[in-house]
């Protein structure tokens, strides 16, 4: 059927709008049109059959067996098709009274997979609808009137409408279009670049492929694949499966698969990825529009359990990505679906190919070691990524978001092997003349073919501006009198080694340096809790403790109406539990008790620094807190005072300070060889315990850092990280040295090896500010136009 006849057949059946007009929402026409042309379409089909199929329907009626083998009985009465009616009635013999019932009762006479298309399609509820509405007479008798049997419009060309009818119901209510339809021309390009691989083999007699969709909406890549095998062999036979969440869709996708002579029992209701119900299954071609970034919460038990127990024996042993976006569980969920290169008599396959489209977060979200980073890494390490294509913004009805083709195979060409072929086609599209919801831009068929053979060809295309109008800019408001020089439009390709996304995380520790010094004013801050309790207790002291004594210290009972009113005014952020622990006198001798035993320390560093200069006294600052340390030791034999693990974090809290030109803290002695490089050092302060030794210090967790160290399969990781630190890090920071615990779950090396692809960062073209003396001749203007309109007030 050429292009205009299935355009005007679609047409023609979907005029019937024209009746629904007022009655029915814009949006609801689908539900009417859709069904009703199924209906006919399986209606033109069985009519060769009917009387055969009536008479055996009665036979087997007799027979009193189940539904199921009664089901059987019946098919071999249909020459062959997979379903059927046992209704001697059709659209044509309704007659106006009681249509709503015989309608009703003829639906009810199909084959369980037909009979539940309508039932998802909820069908009943709109011929009641229609019934009521006095339009279902009407709509039959223009369904039975319209001419839809083989003979006239093949299973093929039936295809054709049935798609046409799905755009048009899907373009009508472009509000949730997205959710069950993807745009034609995103779905030619996906199509075209996964099946282009196998053209030799589908233009070969009896071949047969399998091709599924585990999002399957409406159908439309199940049906596209399908066109684009038939277009090149229309011998080949393809088998579609499918999955599909929404009741809806699921409906239009059955519907549109019995249409084309698919074995409707391959498409499936579920959840993909809670429920995959084609659990054995493996499949030469996938095709796949996932939801971008609907989160995973409601089956993360499910999925975190088949990780878990199941491994790479299921289908996310790579990992799991983040429970805000669930798009790479369905790239895994594809990966396990792929046909595998070798069958068990060790016979080869042509393996699986995938085409997915995603949006950017998979690309890039996630650091190293996290589970978006392990499944990529999963994927570019086995070499199952052939290239990703960048589309243009505004391409579907529910986003207008990045988006991004992903293209995967088991069997990559020779020439394609440990490579990655990235592709910019983000400007290769058009403006639509009316957009529909989100979608504004149209991506033509040179545009797909443009990309199709560059990616065939496996080309590297370095930018090549396109020959595109410059965009059309509002003429509203003021316009610069030197306008800013547009980003040009741009082509480019670019091919990669798969260890190029890949990086090693280095943690980078630095030393903790502390200064030292026992104040008056530190010692007096121990009266008051640490953060965030410290501004209230010091606040409330201030109101209510300076008529305590030694009786009545922290006792808040008798004012707990005016505490808990200041706390409310001035530190609503509290907690009820916090609240408790201020009004508790128990927290106050907690502190004040801290607070004496400070000052008695304080005197006994201050007597034994009497006529030498010592580290840490009263007045003195200590640039080495390894040597305050031990004054402190000392200080705490003489005076018998021993403090548990809170009280001796509080106190020495208040009385150092980082000081970048302090000493570092050590942390320990070790017996081995020193390593700056690696943390270990030989000492060389003024601390006699530790001179001529070799020491860790202590890390300052403020000043720890990442670095990323670009994977180098040519060099040892040791000389890789080495290398990279001496040159980049050292020159920086010469105290610095590399966390070697910090190591690969997987290799068991340093650093954490992390994979993210950065396409923007690959496609980045520079553009030039603006010279200065444009900008200022912009704003002389604009000063200019404001004080003539300040002066035309003034008058």
């Amino acid at each position: 059927m050429p292009n205009s006849n299935f355009t005007q057949t679609a047409a023609f059946i979907w005029s019937v709008a024209d009746l629904l007009r007022g009655d029915f929402k814009q949006s609801q026409y689908g539900r009417v049109i859709l069904p009703f042309t199924l209906l006919r379409r399986l209606e033109c089909v069985l009519e060769e059959s009917k009387d055969a199929v009536v008479a055996q329907a009665d036979k087997v009626k007799a027979m009193n067996l189940p539904e199921e083998a009664q089901e059987k009985m019946v098919l071999r009465a249909t020459n062959g098709l997979s379903f059927f009616n046992t209704s001697p009635m059709n659209l044509g013999k309704m007659g106006q009274s009681d249509i709503k019932d015989n309608l009703e009762n003829y639906i009810q006479c199909f084959s369980t997979d037909a009979r539940e298309i309508f039932e998802h399609f909820k069908f009943d509820e709109f011929v009641g609808l229609l019934d009521d509405a006095n339009l279902l007479f009407k709509v039959v008798k223009k369904f039975a009137t319209t001419d839809l049997s083989p003979s006239k419009v093949s299973n093929h060309e039936m295809g054709l409408v049935f798609e046409e009818l799905i755009r048009r119901f899907a373009e009508s209510s472009n509000e949730t279009a997205g959710e069950h339809f993807t745009p034609r021309d995103i779905v030619r390009l996906t199509t075209s670049l996964v099946f282009m691989e196998d053209d030799e083999a589908l233009t070969q007699d009896g071949i047969i492929r399998t091709i599924y969709d585990p999002t399957a909406g409406t159908g439309g890549f199940l049906s596209s694949g399908m066109e684009y095998v038939h277009e090149l062999n229309p011998k080949a036979v393809m088998r579609a499966f499918g999955q599909e969440l929404n009741p809806e869709s699921y409906a239009i996708c059955k519907a549109d698969m019995l249409i084309k002579g698919q074995d409707v029992s391959r498409i499936k209701l579920g959840n993909t990825l809670s429920n995959d119900q084609l659990p054995a299954d493996q499949f030469d071609y996938m095709l796949s529009n996932p939801p971008f970034g609907v989160d995973w919460k409601k089956i993360e038990a499910e999925i975190k359990d088949e990780h878990t127990l199941k491994g790479f024996d299921g289908r996310f042993g790579a990992g799991l990505p983040r429970v805000s976006d669930g798009s790479l569980l369905f790239l895994m969920h594809l990966i396990s679906k792929m046909r595998d290169t070798h069958n068990v008599d060790g016979s080869v396959n042509d393996g699986g190919r995938i085409g997915i489209i995603l949006n950017g977060s998979p690309l890039f979200t996630g650091g190293a070691g996290s589970g978006e980073s392990e499944i990529r890494r999963y994927i570019l390490e086995a070499d199952l990524l052939e290239g990703i294509i960048a589309l243009p913004t505004d391409m579907f009805y529910n986003t207008g978001i990045a988006t991004y083709v992903w293209v995967l195979s088991n069997k990559k060409a020779d020439e394609r092997k440990g490579k990655v072929q990235l592709i910019d086609g983000s400007n290769l599209c058009g403006k639509m003349r009316k957009s529909l919801g989100s979608k504004r831009n149209l991506m033509s068929e040179d545009g797909i073919k443009l990309i199709t053979r560059t990616f065939g060809n496996f080309e590297v295309v370095d930018a090549r501006e396109l020959d595109k109008p410059a965009e059309q800019k509002s003429n509203r408001g003021r316009q610069s009198s030197t306008s800013k020089t547009a980003a040009p439009k741009t082509f480019a390709s670019k091919i990669f080694n798969s260890t190029d996304f890949g990086y090693r995380r280095l943690t980078i520790e630095r030393p903790l340096r502390l200064s030292a010094q026992i104040t008056d004013a530190a010692i007096e801050s121990l009266r008051f809790a640490p953060k965030p309790l410290n501004a209230p207790m010091e606040r409330l002291y201030n109101e209510f403790g300076t008529a305590w004594n030694e009786d009545n210290y922290g006792y808040l009972a008798e004012v707990e109406t005016e505490v808990r009113a200041l706390i409310k005014a001035e530190f609503s952020e509290l907690k009820e539990k916090q609240i408790k622990d201020l009004l508790d006198s128990k927290l106050w001798l907690f502190q004040r008790s801290l607070m004496d035993k400070a000052q008695q320390l304080q005197a006994a560093v201050a007597a034994m620094s009497a006529g030498k200069e010592m580290a840490g006294g009263r007045d003195v600052v200590s640039n080495d807190f390894n040597q305050f340390d031990i004054t402190m030791k000392g200080a705490f034999k003489a005076t018998g005072i021993k403090f548990d693990a809170k009280e001796k974090k509080q106190f020495f809290d208040v009385v150092t300070f980082k000081n970048p030109d302090a000493e570092p803290v050590v942390k320990k002695g070790i017996k081995e060889a020193a390593q700056p490089l690696y943390g270990s050092f030989a000492y060389s302060g003024n601390v006699k315990e530790w001179q001529g030794k070799v020491v860790e210090f202590q890390q300052d967790g403020d000043l720890r850092d990442n670095e990323n160290v670009p994977l180098d399969s040519n060099i040892t990781t040791t000389e890789l990280i080495e290398t990279y630190v001496k040159r980049e890090v050292l020159p920086h920071v010469g105290d610095a040295w590399i966390n070697a615990d910090k190591r690969d779950e997987k290799d068991g090396e340093i650093g954490i090896v992390g994979y993210e692809i950065p396409f923007n960062r690959h496609f980045y073209v520079y553009q030039p500010p603006r010279a200065l003396e444009a900008i200022d001749e912009d704003l002389a203007l604009v000063s200019d136009e404001i004080m003539s309109l300040l002066q035309e007030v003034r008058s």
